[in-house]
């Protein structure tokens, strides 16, 4: 009988734009259109958040993917040509045509097969259940995951009244990064490293709570602000208080062991500092296994679960044999969860 496989972690990483953006200078850029002008601190107090990173002129989502997959790599100890599936997993894109999965590849000298995964903030979560099925089923044996989010290209400046500020909110909290992990095959004993569980749930007739509508074919030549930039259109919380039920059939045990404090790190999607709280209050985790990373760098989209993952590494907060949960939470409406031994 054939041993069984797991997919484990052999390195993870994000990269970060060197500019960086407080939100009172986006006050300030809001303000210079002409339009509706939010008062100082009224961005920081509805958000939590100091500012976000902001990619170079001309840095594509490809780019910030690049950045990031090089470091993983090295922190593996591969080469690209080590690498048999490079996945692009990430909210953005360069093209609509082709998969930016082949431009990253282009940029890295990869060789090996490619394409693109994408499913809102959950598409690096999404990407990790793509590669570890293929790992265990031997399909492929080493797996590189790579992100881009140029998030700020979808913040809205000209704001006309008010409520437009309140619908464009998230875009101020939207922030620029690269991420990136290698997974390798590995052993599937009881103590040994890797993914050991994946669960997924959505809630897909919220989808409209949540969009950049333009370049589809619903807005395929669009340049109307509310098609351009992130708009919220409804209730996001509620989204994911009306699947919660079947969130807690799907993954209650899973939520329930990092409620107990099974688990040396807890990673979640972030967007903000108030939804940072909710979802600390609504699965009940405990807080000092988290880390409020949106206060400081933004929500990096995709690459926010890989970016928490990376900064907890470099603060010793995760160690080898310690369980580590990841859940996340997307527009879409979508909620995912990966726990594993690192």
């Amino acid at each position: 009988m054939p041993e069984a496989i797991r997919a484990r972690i052999a390195a993870v990483s994000a990269h970060l734009p060197s500019r960086y953006r407080t939100l009172d200078e986006t006050r300030v850029k809001i303000t210079e259109t002409g339009g509706y002008a939010p008062p100082p601190g009224l961005l920081e107090d509805l958000t939590g958040v100091r500012g976000v990173h902001v990619h170079e002129d001309g840095e594509n989502a490809s780019d910030l993917a690049v950045a990031a997959a090089r470091s993983a790599l090295d922190e593996a100890g591969l080469k690209i040509r080590d690498v048999d599936l490079l996945l692009f997993a990430s909210t953005s894109q360069d093209l609509i045509e082709p998969a930016t999965a082949h431009l990253v590849a282009t940029k890295l000298g990869a060789s090996c097969p490619v394409f693109d995964i994408k499913n809102a903030c959950n598409s690096f979560l999404n990407g990790m259940e793509v590669a570890a099925s293929f790992i265990e089923t031997g399909r492929y044996g080493t797996v590189l995951i790579a992100c881009g989010e140029p998030s700020t290209l979808a913040t809205r400046w000209h704001l006309p009244h008010r409520e437009d500020l309140l619908r464009a909110l998230p875009g101020y909290t939207a922030s620029d990064a690269g991420a990136a992990m290698v997974l390798t095959a590995g052993p599937a004993g009881d103590g040994d490293p890797g993914i050991l569980s994946l669960r997924f749930v959505s809630n897909s007739p919220a989808w409209e709570a949540c969009t950049v509508a333009g370049g589809g074919s619903m807005h395929h030549l669009s340049v109307h602000d509310d098609h351009t930039t992130l708009r919220l259109n409804g209730d996001l919380r509620q989204s994911a208080l009306d699947v919660l039920p079947r969130i807690m059939d799907t993954a209650g045990d899973e939520l329930r062991a990092a409620q107990a404090g099974a688990f040396s790190f807890i990673a979640f999607h972030q967007i903000a500092m108030p939804q940072y709280r909710e979802v600390i209050d609504t699965f009940s985790l405990p807080e000092d296994r988290c880390m409020p990373a949106v206060a400081e760098h933004g929500n990096c989209a995709a690459a926010s679960l890989p970016l928490q993952l990376a900064k907890a590494r470099e603060a010793d907060r995760i160690e080898s044999g310690d369980l580590v949960a990841m859940i996340g939470l997307a527009s879409g409406f979508s909620f995912g969860l990966a726990l594993v031994r690192w």
